[in-house]
């Protein structure tokens, strides 16, 4: 094989893998149209509409702290065919749920499969990718979240004219990529260094000759007999600073908001001042910026580096969430401020945390342990994203200044970002994950 045909064979496995992605973000964004209907529909507080929209983000943080087990043991393609099948449970069970504890149960199974695929999908698309493209073909998996994302918040606003039952086609429509992951799954190797480390060298070595890197399966054995073999703990000395680098990004990355922003998005608009219609047609346009400034950290991400781009993007949000905050201090007046703002925020964002979180956390672990790391890292961050999503509502509408509060608190942790990247991350780009694990 040539070196073009090995790397559209690296391509074609990345975004197979990364449809999990996309379904990731569509489950994550699509409850924004439908939130406000359900809250009337079985008349709940805000308390309990908290709970109702961060009962996917529960299912996601068991999701993301239990998916180690079964991606070690089975392997990585097994695990995201079962979170193909989960997604498809879900959307089917919440478009059809007609009691309110049904709905929780099946957007609690698509949090689980969100939480899985999280850790899953980048741990895949990072072990199958070549060091030179790891870091664009990784962040594949972040544009299918904001794709999804994006489709999310354009079927909401093509379906909120269908009347009270509008929210169960918005969460019914994601059969279709549901099913289509799951066709397609069937059509990519499992990862080769998976393979490697739990026996099966003959099938990881034909892998790694498609992909052009007939030398890696030496350098994965290697890696693996220096520490320890496949069943290698991850709670050690030795693995102290990837485990605080993944747990601080991660944590980081929702305490600038984004979830809430992403869960809210509507009802922030309408409380900024616009009417039901064009409070749905605004995040359509903040997930076009989403998409937009992606695809740009995409091409640049094995360029620029890692660490750069996060210390862009905290600066950039830092400035842009202080002006929501100040937007909403004004009031009535500064309504039209509010959208301007949050595509600023949304770009910064794209542009660092959104791109670099997923490539970096599921690169700075040893192959043995990389399933229990990254699982580690999507954990903190799913934990953080359901504090902060379930706390919003609470005070936005708790005090006549609860936007304010929220976004100045938000942009002051940006500030806090930034000094942790500054002074303490590492640059991985350009490495391999062998080369990574020796450094760390």
């Amino acid at each position: 094989m040539n070196a073009i045909s090995n790397y559209g064979f690296a391509i074609r496995c990345s975004l197979i893998a990364s449809l999990g992605g996309f379904l990731f973000g569509f489950e994550t964004a699509v409850i924004s149209g439908a939130e406000k209907n359900i809250q009337q529909l079985w008349t709940l507080d805000s308390f309990w509409q908290g709970f109702t929209v961060s009962a996917s983000l529960i299912g996601t943080v068991v999701g993301a702290m239990v998916a180690s087990i079964p991606a070690q043991k089975f392997g990585r393609k097994k695990v995201l065919v079962i979170v193909a099948l989960a997604y498809l449970c879900s959307a089917v069970g919440c478009a059809l749920s007609y009691t309110w504890l049904l709905f929780i149960l099946f957007r609690f199974i698509g949090g689980l499969a969100v939480g899985v695929s999280s850790v899953v999908g980048p741990i895949y698309i990072s072990e199958i990718a070549p060091a030179e493209h790891r870091g664009r073909l990784t962040a594949s998996f972040q544009f299918m979240i904001v794709l999804g994302i994006f489709i999310a918040y354009l079927t909401n606003f093509l379906f909120v004219g269908l009347g009270d039952e509008a929210w169960r086609w918005m969460l019914g429509i994601m059969v279709v990529p549901s099913l289509l992951f799951f066709a397609l799954l069937q059509l990519v190797p499992e990862s080769p260094r998976w393979l490697a480390i739990n026996g099966y060298k003959d099938k990881a070595h034909a892998i790694f000759h498609k992909l052009g890197e007939e030398e890696a399966m030496n350098r994965v054995l290697r890696a693996d007999q220096s520490v320890g073999g496949s069943q290698e703990r991850l709670f050690q000395k030795k693995y102290l600073k990837p485990i605080l680098y993944a747990v601080l990004l991660a944590m980081f990355n929702q305490l600038s908001g984004i979830n809430a922003i992403l869960y809210y998005a509507p009802r922030i608009f309408e409380l900024a001042g616009f009417d039901q219609k064009l409070a749905y047609l605004q995040p359509v346009f903040i997930g076009g910026a989403n998409l937009l400034f992606t695809c740009l950290a995409m091409t640049l991400i094995d360029k620029f580096g890692r660490k750069r781009l996060l210390l862009i993007g905290s600066l950039g949000m830092f400035v842009f969430l202080g002006l929501v905050a100040h937007a909403f201090s004004q009031g009535i007046a500064g309504a039209s401020s509010v959208l301007i703002y949050l595509i600023g925020f949304i770009a910064f964002f794209a542009f660092s945390q959104g791109a670099v979180i997923w490539v970096f956390i599921s690169e700075i672990f040893p192959n043995n342990v990389r399933s229990q790391g990254s699982s580690l890292g999507s954990f903190t961050h799913w934990i953080m994203a359901a504090v902060i999503s379930w706390l919003f509502p609470i005070i936005a509408e708790g005090s006549p200044n609860g936007g304010y509060y929220s976004f100045i608190f938000y942009s002051l942790m940006m500030a806090a970002s930034f000094f942790f990247i500054w002074k303490f991350m590492p640059e991985t780009k350009g490495k391999s994950l062998e080369e990574i694990q020796e450094a760390l």
